[in-house]
């Protein structure tokens, strides 16, 4: 399927607000109600809306501690990836995985109540034998911008 700018207008208004009425959602990118129901059931059916959510603020939460720690697996053959993610997925402070390119094979975002569950957890995850061969860990001062929707209009202007 194929994204006009009416389908991208929909998906940037829900990305702001996906509490949004569809008349109200209508009403904001020129349609009526009908057509906009229409199209938004079809970006779920298609999977670009996989889902909706609350966004939190951690920091209402009490103590919390923000990491992002580089992963090196010590093997790089498709079974080593597989057991690193087979793992790492089950634990619930690891907000954020990725699989990048240059000096180091993961990128993993923690969300931990301290540094000592932290490191806790980063000593469990060496001492199981999944691979990993080195870490860094990069503990968040501050976060200034932090932003929760996609730059969609951006993407597909260019």
């Amino acid at each position: 399927m194929k994204l006009d700018k009416i389908d991208i207008r929909i998906l940037c208004e829900l990305q702001k607000n996906g509490r949004t009425s569809n008349v109200e959602l209508a009403e904001l990118i020129n349609l009526s109600p009908s057509p906009c129901l229409m199209r938004v059931k079809r970006l779920q059916t298609e999977g670009f809306i996989t889902g909706y959510s609350a966004q939190i603020d951690v920091s209402k939460l009490g103590q919390t501690l923000t990491v992002f720690a580089e992963i090196t697996l010590k093997n790089h053959r498709q079974i080593d990836f597989a057991r690193f993610l087979t793992t790492i997925e089950k634990i619930d402070s690891v907000v954020e995985c990725h699989l990048v390119s240059g000096g180091y094979d993961y990128l993993v975002k923690f969300i931990t109540a301290g540094i000592s569950e932290y490191q806790a957890l980063m000593e469990r995850l060496v001492e199981m034998d999944i691979g990993i061969d080195k870490y860094f860990s990069f503990v968040v001062l501050k976060s200034p911008i932090v932003k929760s929707h996609l730059p969609l209009e951006s993407i597909f202007n260019s």
